[in-house]
């Protein structure tokens, strides 16, 4: 495979629904991978790193943008905040109800696309995401659209990393970790987003931060240290990619 810059970038009309496609045929194993993760020592690692973030002792309404099969909005629930996660993945969305009604969850799911919201303008206290912006086609209008539904002084909690420059041409790496489950096929269909999307190209997380500020946003920060953290073990749920989060304030 070639590098990837701006001469490989596929453009297809059909990208959101190829994408949307990928993830349809991943999800099966979702739950069962996301219910491993609420039970294991990843998850207090997780919660720890969230709710540094949050107001101790207060209910917040919490947006889980792109929540697969429910992680963040389940360990978010058991906090006592009033959760919903979203997915533009029918089949995430349902493996995400099923799991929460196995965990006695109070998160509720629907299905929508991250870069065009139906919620009204100032609905959330906190919007928060992991996985989510490197595979989106118009990544700076979702986060447009992303500050719009926070109420003022909101803040965005948005956890990703470079996997289309970490994981490029480089099957076997990808087969270790994050895709040591996929058929080759599968493994193909998610270079080929690599290729089909701008934000493969860009500097992340300084593109983020550009972008955030650029909306408006403030006191935009990133963090490059939530992947050693989080990731130290070599485990079930390690992310080889380098890994990061971006914080910003409506």
């Amino acid at each position: 495979m070639t590098q990837i810059n701006a001469k490989s970038i596929i453009r297809r009309d059909d990208a959101k629904g190829f994408i949307e496609d990928y993830w349809t045929k991943r999800a099966p194993k979702f739950k069962a991978l996301r219910r491993e993760e609420l039970q294991s020592e990843k998850m207090k690692l997780w919660q720890e790193e969230i709710c540094r973030h949050l107001p101790s002792h207060e209910s917040l309404k919490i947006l889980d943008i792109g929540c697969g099969a429910g992680f963040f909005s389940i360990l978010l629930a058991r906090q006592g905040h009033d959760v919903t996660g979203i997915d533009l993945t029918e089949s995430m969305v349902r493996e995400a109800v099923e799991l929460a009604n196995e965990m006695h969850s109070s998160a509720r799911f629907m299905t929508m696309d991250a870069e065009c919201l139906s919620f009204p303008d100032d609905t959330f206290d906190v919007v928060v995401s992991r996985n989510v912006t490197w595979n989106l086609p118009h990544p700076e209008q979702a986060y447009a659209e992303w500050l719009r539904v926070l109420k003022a002084g909101g803040l965005l909690l948005n956890y990703d990393a470079e996997y289309g420059k970490y994981h490029h041409g480089d099957f076997q790496r990808e087969a270790v970790y994050a895709h040591k489950d996929l058929t080759e096929d599968l493994v193909e269909q998610c270079h080929q987003i690599y290729h089909m999307l701008d934000i493969s190209m860009y500097e992340r997380p300084r593109w983020d931060l550009e972008i955030l500020q650029k909306l408006g946003a403030k006191n935009c920060t990133a963090d490059i240290s939530v992947g050693p953290r989080l990731y130290a073990q070599k485990d079930r749920f390690y992310a080889p990619a380098p890994f990061f989060g971006v914080f910003a304030r409506k």
